[in-house]
């Protein structure tokens, strides 16, 4: 099943740290702001760790949320086993391959991919690993991941959602501002990681990300 992937939250620990919240209470005020997708990346934590935190985002937040686990397909399946809430996970290019993923996840999880070339796109939609959406990116300047792509800017990574047979999620420093181009190219939808976990006020940037996507005059 799609997640809506309008309005997608990547988690950062140290940034919600940073801004005086936990992870998790982060989740909860954007999830209250408008956010429909959360993928939980926590890439220090021990896999303990992470499959408490899986866990209880699944159970706490609301049902039309998807939650899905960066990189850590064994957290995934873990979590799963213990009855979680996960819809799936979301892997980069130097990650397991999409295929071996969807060997060890079956044929309804949901899988992301991160991609930045025309050449991924079209690996991804080759079918092989029955990839369900991409991350397209960095679309500016990110500090929220070390080993991000080169930046492509918002035209370039428009033109990569406008050839993808699959539906993509713009990330890598996306704000409101950039939505209604993000939105014009075809993108499914934006997806924030300092623009909520760094904010003050998560729930009022997630509050601005959503309005910004659902403004008529941004369709």
């Amino acid at each position: 099943m799609m997640p809506d992937l309008s309005v997608y939250l990547v988690t950062d620990v140290a940034q919600s740290a940073a801004a005086g919240r936990d992870l998790v209470d982060t989740v909860l005020a954007a999830v209250r702001g408008g956010v429909t997708t959360v993928q939980l990346r926590a890439k220090d934590a021990e896999a303990a760790d992470m499959l408490q935190l899986a866990e209880e985002l699944a159970r706490r937040l609301p049902t039309h949320v998807d939650v899905l686990v960066n990189d850590r397909v064994d957290v995934y399946l873990a979590a799963r086993a213990r009855g979680a809430r996960v819809a799936g996970v979301h892997v980069g290019q130097r990650d397991l391959p999409p295929v071996a993923v969807r060997e060890m996840v079956g044929p309804d999880a949901v899988i992301g991919l991160s991609a930045s070339s025309s050449a991924q796109i079209a690996e991804a939609a080759s079918g092989a690993g029955r990839v369900t959406y991409l991350g397209i990116g960095a679309v500016h300047q990110t500090s929220s991941k070390p080993d991000a792509p080169p930046v492509l800017g918002i035209a370039a990574a428009g033109h990569l959602a406008s050839v993808s047979s699959l539906p993509a999620v713009a990330i890598g420093g996306v704000t409101p501002e950039d939505v209604p181009a993000l939105r014009a190219a075809g993108f499914a939808g934006a997806a924030v990681v300092s623009w909520i976990c760094a904010a003050p006020d998560a729930r009022a940037a997630a509050a601005e990300l959503a309005r910004a996507w659902a403004t008529p005059e941004h369709r």
